[in-house]
């Protein structure tokens, strides 16, 4: 079992940079590929990025490449993503997840949610 909770979301500016945290409890976090996700009122939840179980590899979606970047550190539990050059349509919960298995882009294959945090980009 892996409990997320994810953590650093808030109201932000255009243009402007924030940090989300997602700190892990047990001790096999570093077994587990991480990913990010969001979801958008009345949308479907979106693939954001994705990091290795050593961190050494990353995957983005389009959307947020060369703006976001996905980092871990296995000795904290703990998963980031620095979003910087925020614009109005990143607004949505963002959710960290972690998988045992599948495709680093496919929500049906992690096994382990967060709550979310709330992210709000004004223009």
């Amino acid at each position: 079992q892996v409990q997320l909770v994810e953590s650093g979301g808030g109201l932000v500016q255009a243009g402007g940079s924030l940090r989300l945290s997602c700190a892990a409890s047990g001790r096999t976090f570093s077994s587990y590929p991480m990913g990010w996700f969001r979801q958008a009122p009345g949308k479907e939840r979106e693939f954001v990025a994705a990091v290795s179980r050593s961190g050494n590899s990353a995957y983005y979606a389009d959307s947020v490449k060369d703006r976001f970047t996905i980092s871990r550190d296995n000795a904290k539990n703990t998963v980031y993503l620095q979003m910087n050059l925020l614009k109005p349509e990143d607004t949505a919960v963002y959710y960290c997840a972690a998988r045992s298995r599948g495709s680093y882009h496919l929500p049906p294959d992690y096994d382990y949610w967060g709550q979310g945090t709330q992210v709000t980009v004004s223009s």
